[in-house]
């Protein structure tokens, strides 16, 4: 069999969309995040997706402080840099504090104990593809059926978008790797994910 010559996947500029894509250019102040970049290959998929994007972005009825640690769990079981960088800039540009969020490259993390919860309910999504009975029944006491439904689809939203990032090396994005850069760097959070993936399969 021949060798496989084909051209990377690169994100798309703004100038190479579909023209049917506009409005998402303009909703982004017409600078486009990479991972859009890269999704603007299927503009069917991206124009789809939009609404959902711009509803899980900002945490549906869960809110956006849980929101972003659903969303910081997933990057983390994914070991998706793209993803969890991403998300501590924007987790700093709404105010969360730092050590709640790098709390959460931990498998038992010290955070509050609805924070635990709902990290332990994307773990479960993530490694059992369901939230187990015990957990939902405590989900219960605390959260709406329409807040456990936008956990469950926010986490299945960034593992989707998780899978683009790790098949194509997404690069970050630079105003994004400005921010963060005294915060985080890719050896350490990756570092950080392999142990944390090897407790979760040590039990």
């Amino acid at each position: 069999m021949a060798d496989d010559k084909r051209v990377p996947i690169k994100p798309l500029e703004p100038d190479q969309w579909a023209q049917d894509l506009q409005n998402i250019c303009a909703d982004m102040n017409g600078l486009p995040i990479n991972v859009h970049k890269l999704m603007a290959h299927s503009p069917g998929l991206l124009q789809a997706w939009w609404d959902f994007r711009n509803y899980a972005v900002s945490g549906g009825t869960l809110g956006q402080r849980l929101g972003e640690l659903v969303i910081l769990r997933v990057g983390v079981h994914l070991a998706a840099w793209y993803e969890w960088a991403s998300h501590v800039d924007r987790a700093m540009r709404i105010g969360m504090d730092l050590e709640t969020v790098f709390e959460v490259l931990k498998p038992q993390p010290d955070v509050t104990k609805l924070e635990a919860l709902v990290l332990r309910a994307v773990d479960e999504l993530v490694v059992e593809h369901r939230i187990t009975e015990r957990t939902r029944l405590e989900l219960d006491s605390h959260f709406t059926t329409a807040q456990q439904m936008d956990l469950i689809a926010i986490q299945g939203m960034y593992v989707i978008l998780g899978g683009f990032i790790n098949t194509w090396t997404l690069e970050l994005d630079s105003a994004v790797a400005g921010r963060i850069e005294t915060l985080t760097n890719r050896k350490d959070f990756e570092a950080a994910a392999a142990r944390f993936q090897l407790a979760l399969t040590s039990g």
